[in-house]
């Protein structure tokens, strides 16, 4: 029979009190009580469904968390954009003023007061766009424009400082951006794995690029990238090769979801520790790519997005991880 020490590298520690802030997995002998105890979380994280937003479509983006969270552009249907804005309170949305330029396959950061809206893509001949927006809680007004018109970039950041990564211009690009709340500077750091449609989190220093389409066959990519401000360092593959995927969270602590593997819409959740992926036993309630995202690991929303029957949706869905770990006794069965 395996022992722990083979299956952990270590014999299992002897304390006379419990550790004050046990870590999932970590196991200890209190030799006070007498009892073998681990650290177990409370609950596993659950996507719940929330209301609708009022316009419905895909191909947008967002900005914001789960309880003020912002939605712009898209298109309502394969045809048209939009560019219309919503706010979220963690309950209802309300539509406000709209963007100056109608457009869809674009990709945003910063927050609902502070958002920022990054290039797209304005059917048919205005094709991809370098406009960028900025939204001060109230109305949008232009920025500066990015050096490389594209469109199914990914973006991370704040309004003052934003990162815009690849996407596709006439072919996926690597080219990397970043803003300085006036202009784009383009950074000597390019992506390792060239890609669009590729989830995107983090800030301008410490961002991080996952999935996307690689155009290759089939082009779903697992690819995930790490940023410093500098460069961009490859790390753990996704367990899910997907694009048209959403993310939120940070470099350490990130969250991916929805996306489209290259034969079907998925609803597959994962959690980054800045290492690893893990695939989270519980997936978004409708499976579906081109969505919006926004949020922390721990508290993240997606919204609209294309469906398995490739019906564009206003669904919103609330994400709230797992709990901390807590002391459980270990009992043999």
């Amino acid at each position: 029979m395996a022992e722990y020490i083979n299956i952990k590298g270590q014999n299992i520690e002897v304390v006379a009190s419990d550790p004050a802030n046990p870590t999932l997995g970590q196991i200890w002998y209190n030799s006070t009580s007498n009892t073998l105890k681990g650290g177990g979380v409370t609950t596993a994280g659950a996507w719940a469904t929330g209301n609708n937003m009022n316009t419905t479509r895909a191909q947008l983006s967002g900005a914001g968390t789960q309880t003020a969270g912002l939605a712009f552009a898209g298109a309502p249907t394969p045809t048209t954009v939009t560019a219309a804005t919503e706010e979220y309170d963690g309950t209802n949305w309300t539509s406000v003023n709209s963007m100056n330029t109608a457009r869809r396959l674009l990709a945003g950061a910063g927050t609902q007061t502070a958002g920022l809206a990054i290039g797209g893509y304005v059917p048919p001949g205005a094709g991809n766009q370098t406009a960028t927006e900025e939204y001060d809680g109230n109305s949008w007004t232009a920025g500066g424009g990015l050096n490389t018109a594209r469109r199914q970039s990914s973006a991370a950041g704040t309004q003052t400082a934003g990162l815009a990564i690849g996407g596709l211009t006439t072919v996926e690009t690597g080219t990397t951006e970043e803003y300085n709340g006036t202009s784009w500077t383009t950074s000597p750091g390019s992506l390792n794995t060239i890609r669009s449609d590729s989830g995107g989190c983090g800030t301008q220093t410490a961002g991080l690029a996952f999935a996307g389409y690689d155009g290759g066959s089939p082009g779903a990519s697992t690819a995930t990238e790490e940023y410093n401000g500098t460069s961009w360092t490859t790390g753990n593959s996704t367990n899910t090769a997907r694009y048209g995927l959403a993310g939120a969270g940070i470099q350490t602590s990130a969250l991916a979801f929805g996306g489209y593997t290259g034969t079907a819409k998925t609803a597959a959740t994962e959690e980054y520790d800045g290492t690893s992926w893990v695939t989270s036993p519980v997936s978004l309630n409708t499976g579906r790519n081109v969505l919006g995202g926004v949020g922390t690991q721990a508290s993240a929303l997606a919204f609209g997005g294309s469906d398995p029957g490739d019906s564009f949706i206003a669904s919103t869905e609330k994400w709230t991880g797992a709990g901390s770990p807590q002391t459980k006794t270990i009992t043999a069965s």
